[in-house]
């Protein structure tokens, strides 16, 4: 059996004295281990002892120098306590049954040999021996350490069970693949794709935590395209999928608008660990589908995809149970505002489209401007090329732009509450209409943002109104 090279760190030595005392045997186990072996970093260690894990926690804590707290969770029978910077967990060895309608498991004792079987994938029912007789021994019953050469996901029993007993462990699957680069064992994936109705009984926020696991993987179109191959997809975000395909009318066709934001996604994946940048990208064209028409003149449209796409944002948050926070709203103005520097690039750059962009955009102007270089994917080099020294030009505008009128989130001097001051009017429609007059004039460049200038604008928009100013002298 193949020895296992542990970090130098006395939490391993803690937990073998304190086994032998207790005349128990324990194992690290699982992705700690998986992770030692693909030299990945890893700071969660799971210990699994043939006994009472909560008992062992305890003589661990005692043996150390910090006497960390244990956390219990009687529920499932662990315990937790933090040495340096891993997080330690402990639990003694079980079996699961599992019953139709529920992936939440029937749990009994037993023994190491039960545990590994029940874990998801060969490349996790790996162990380290913690025993002094044979104190860093790999145990490794289904070949896990093969797998990983072979970089394939894998279960360790029968798939088909493995993934009717827990069907969370189907995401899992797409999601390591999608993590490390691995292949899914055609029999797996196979597995996958017959089972995959039995998604529906996992909560959304359990399949949606794994979703972003997959989104924030190195190439996240890889974990999309085994989602959408295997017919996941379908079921757990129908309205992606239906970005998928070409129509052709008259020998016009667009283009297959899932596999262009996969496109997106991987371009924005490449320059930012954001999720919601990254979930801006899936969701920028996902109106697409309800927007499309055919013209024979102009051949195929999207009119208003954007603005559509933004509606839509608040549902497909509510539905996927993502956060309806800052995040959403973060998404739904990249998704709405996308198309505006691209449409800057088409033409003359004026210093009046600049201001605009900077006070809609506001402080996500640079993630807005990332998104929109990623959007880039013609396959003619040229024009991603021109496209993005564009792109160039508008940014060096957007900076110069910003420095001489500091646009950026800006709010007009003069205020609702000064125009209803000034005209004796109260909350009204055209208080937020002077407002917005006011606002054009600023951004369209006629009028500074500055409290003199604005209010000889607003006494000359009033009076066009008929409106006449009350105590002007209280505004200064």
């Amino acid at each position: 059996m193949d020895k296992a090279e542990l970090p130098n760190h006395p939490i391993f030595n803690v937990v073998a004295d304190a086994a032998a005392e207790l005349s128990t045997d324990a194992y690290v186990i699982g992705g700690f281990v998986r992770d030692l072996v693909l030299k990945r970093p890893s700071k969660d260690i799971d210990i699994v002892c043939v006994g009472d894990g909560i008992a062992l926690a305890a003589m661990v804590a005692q043996k150390l120098p910090h006497k960390p707290k244990v956390s219990i969770f009687k529920n499932f029978g662990t315990a937790m306590l933090r040495a340096d910077e891993w997080e330690v967990e402990f639990v003694g060895a079980r079996k699961e049954s599992y019953r139709e309608h529920s992936r939440k498991p029937e749990v009994e004792q037993g023994t190491l040999d039960d545990d590994l079987k029940r874990r998801d994938f060969t490349i996790n029912a790996l162990g380290i021996s913690l025993n002094k007789q044979n104190y860093g021994e790999l145990i490794d019953e289904f070949d896990g350490i093969k797998d990983m050469k072979r970089k394939v996901i894998r279960t360790p029993l029968e798939p088909g069970i493995t993934f009717s007993d827990d069907p969370l462990r189907m995401m899992r699957a797409i999601r390591f693949a999608s993590q490390l680069g691995f292949d899914i064992d055609p029999d797996t994936f196979d597995a996958i794709s017959d089972n995959k109705e039995r998604i529906k009984i996992v909560s959304q926020e359990r399949i949606t935590d794994e979703l972003n696991k997959i989104i924030l993987s190195p190439t996240p179109s890889y974990g999309f395209k085994l989602l959408f191959v295997s017919g996941l997809l379908e079921i757990i975000f129908p309205k992606m999928t239906e970005l998928q395909g070409v129509e052709t009318i008259n020998g016009n066709s667009h283009k297959d608008n899932f596999y262009h934001t996969l496109q997106v996604l991987d371009n924005v994946a490449e320059v930012s660990d954001d999720l919601w940048l990254r979930w801006a990208a899936i969701m920028h064209d996902i109106a697409k589908p309800d927007t499309k028409r055919y013209s024979p003149k102009v051949g195929w449209t999207f009119h208003g995809h954007e603005d559509r796409g933004a509606r839509m944002v608040p549902k497909l948050f509510k539905d996927l149970k993502l956060p309806l926070n800052e995040h959403m709203k973060f998404v739904q103005k990249l998704v709405k505002l996308h198309l505006r520097p691209i449409a800057l690039v088409k033409e003359t750059v004026t210093d009046s489209a600049i201001r605009r962009l900077l006070f809609e955009a506001g402080d996500d102007v640079e993630a807005l401007m990332a998104l929109c270089r990623a959007d880039i994917t013609s396959k003619n080099d040229n024009k991603v090329k021109r496209y993005l020294q564009n792109f160039d030009k508008v940014e060096k505008r957007l900076v110069e732009v910003e420095e001489s009128d500091k646009l950026r989130n800006f709010q007009p001097v003069i205020t609702g509450e000064v125009i209803m001051e000034t005209f004796g009017l109260k909350p009204s429609k055209t208080v937020g209409e002077l407002k917005e007059v006011l606002t054009e004039a600023i951004l369209e460049g006629k009028v500074r943002n500055e409290f003199d200038e604005a209010f000889a604008f607003l006494l000359e928009k009033g009076k066009e109104r008929g409106l006449r100013q009350g105590h002007s002298s209280n505004n200064n």
